[in-house]
């Protein structure tokens, strides 16, 4: 490790970094953190003591935010823990495909249709079932180490 300063920039653009340091000992419950190279929500903080073999540790137990896998890791309290810059951004649904991709309406008028229909299946009906009455709908998009997925659904009426 080095002593030099390093200065990240906290946006989740191209070229920014995907994740930041924090020290292990400052994460708490329902912050993120990068488990086994994966994004996770933390749910479960343990400290141990200090041991006769130095530091104290910091016990893990994350949900990773797009698979819903459970992962655990141990970190001494006084080192640094990858923290995943995560957004979530709204877009209006324009479209469900046939080979299961969504098209979306960004801010800027364009359109993105790069995203599956999302594995949950509550939230698959829900956005199927509205689309296919006519209701707009307004998905939100969950990024994170270069990965995004829907997330949630918000139903504003119909058109």
């Amino acid at each position: 490790m080095s002593d030099e300063e390093h200065h990240f920039d906290h946006k989740a653009e191209s070229g920014a970094s995907k994740t930041f340091p924090q020290q292990a000992g400052t994460v708490r419950k329902n912050a993120y953190l990068v488990i086994k190279n994966r994004p996770c929500k933390v749910v479960e903080v343990s400290t141990s003591k200090t041991g006769k073999h130095g530091h104290a540790k910091c016990h893990f137990v994350g949900i990773d935010i797009f698979t819903g896998k459970k992962l655990e890791d141990i970190v001494p309290s006084s080192h640094n823990c990858d923290v995943p810059e995560v957004t979530r951004t709204d877009f209006q649904l324009i479209d469900v495909s046939e080979d299961g991709f969504v098209s979306l309406l960004t801010d800027s008028g364009d359109t993105k249709d790069d995203l599956r229909l999302p594995t949950d299946e509550q939230l698959l009906s829900t956005i199927k079932d509205g689309f296919a009455e006519g209701k707009d709908l307004i998905l939100t998009i969950m990024r994170a180490m270069g990965e995004e997925q829907i997330c949630a659904v918000k139903d504003i009426g119909k058109n």
